[in-house]
């Protein structure tokens, strides 16, 4: 700049410029008005369309100048960072001791002031396969409430020899899936040496925590949701011990209904049976049916997600209580999702039918004990094959054998 300054006063060229480019180095630019003012000593570099440039003597000297100051400068630095390195290199296990000093440190503090400013409580462990929390609270849902909203806290009470799984059913978005996250979050944070948000807790220590939650499929690996569900399901059982916890959430919805009923109906008589098992377990289900399960297994408890009806609406209390719900309440979650009301209404007039004919029926949800007796399935592919076996369609037409056949899928309805 004091140069450029200098130039402009002593040559009295007000817009004389001295720029760089990578091509030519330093330059002293001249608008073509002015050039009849250039000096002699002044040496064209270069022609442009309104503008001419120069480079002079003192010029090229600045310019080496600055070069070589660069380079000095490079390679100052490069000798003191290779020194740097080589101390640092000689401390390097003093290094590594601090950052692992600091770094507990640093979760320790974020650990006392997330139970500080969260009021987190300190829970007491023990090597009983016992899991008892009064007044839980999920961690992150309950900062993610609004200032005007509060967290319904809930209690916990599991073991493995009285109590050790809980069914739970209720509605969706009435908080079966927060309560069971929250569950597993409180056990995870205990065990990694955190306050958890409870007003108390008892924890027996627990050796693999064992989540089903959430539907996924996975594309890649050719594998449909309920094949991902087996999946993680086949885990469990075969890897769940006494001091386990398992965390499950509408296991066999991926498939048909009855299907489903039957599989998280043997998934929990296994769960309760085998020897070496017994891991306490929270288990939400929609399956209404399996609440029978209660009276049929001694370590089995219902336990619902409350709910309180106003005229035609529904309010969800967020609590867990004893005992089975009443009802499911998913066409009302479908009625606050939004659903067309032709839709809501077709859907009443259909389930109030089912209803009914249950009622009509007066059926019970409990399996039959295993027989060697033929089921319906068996008996109909028995009469099916014997009527096959007992046509000959070598002596038949083509038009008597579309007949026949035409007859025999009536008969079965298929």
């Amino acid at each position: 700049d004091n140069f450029q300054s200098s130039l402009r006063e002593e040559l009295d060229i007000p817009k004389l410029k001295v720029g760089f480019n990578r091509v030519f180095g330093y330059y002293i630019e001249v608008t073509k008005v002015h050039q009849d003012k250039v000096p002699e000593t002044f040496i064209r570099k270069q022609t442009l369309v309104n503008s001419e440039r120069y480079i002079t003597e003192d010029l090229k000297e600045y310019e080496e100048k600055v070069l070589n100051a660069e380079e000095k400068i490079f390679t100052i630095e490069s000798k003191i960072f290779s020194e740097l390195c080589q101390f640092l290199l000689s401390s390097i296990a003093d290094i590594h001791t601090n950052a692992k000093a600091i770094n507990r440190m640093d979760l320790l503090a974020g650990f006392a002031a997330t139970a500080l400013n969260q009021n987190f409580i300190r829970p007491k462990l023990s090597d009983k396969p016992e899991l008892e929390i009064i007044q839980g609270r999920h961690p992150v849902v309950e900062q993610l409430l609004l200032a005007t909203e509060k967290f319904i806290p809930n209690d916990l009470c599991l073991d493995s020899t009285k109590n050790q799984i809980h069914l739970i059913t209720g509605p969706n978005m009435a908080g079966k899936s927060t309560y069971l996250r929250q569950v597993g979050l409180i056990v995870l944070m205990a065990q990694i040496g955190s306050f958890i948000p409870a007003k108390s807790a008892k924890i027996g220590v627990v050796d693999r925590l064992f989540t089903r939650v959430g539907a996924s499929d996975n594309l890649a690996g050719g594998e449909s949701t309920f094949l991902v569900e087996m999946n993680e399901a086949a885990n469990i059982l075969n890897n769940a011990t006494n001091k386990s916890l398992i965390l499950l959430d509408e296991i066999g919805r991926g498939t048909a209904t009855y299907d489903g009923l039957s599989l998280a109906w043997a998934i929990t008589e296994y769960l309760h049976d085998t020897e070496g098992v017994a891991a306490r377990t929270l288990f939400a289900t929609h399956f209404h049916e399996l609440t029978d399960l209660e009276s049929l297994l001694e370590r089995v408890e219902n336990h619902h997600v409350e709910v309180k009806e106003f005229g035609d609406k529904i309010v969800f209390l967020r609590s867990i209580a004893k005992g089975t719900g009443d009802k499911s309440y998913g066409i009302h979650v479908a009625q606050m999702a939004g659903l067309p009301k032709s839709v809501i209404h077709r859907a009443t007039e259909i389930l109030n039918h089912h209803i009914q004919q249950s009622a009509e029926k007066g059926g019970t949800s409990t399996p039959p004990e295993p027989s060697n007796q033929m089921t319906l399935f068996q008996e109909q592919e028995f009469k099916l094959r014997k009527k096959l076996n007992e046509l000959d369609v070598n002596t038949m037409t083509p038009l008597e054998a579309l007949r026949t056949l035409d007859e025999i899928k009536k008969e079965h309805g298929l």
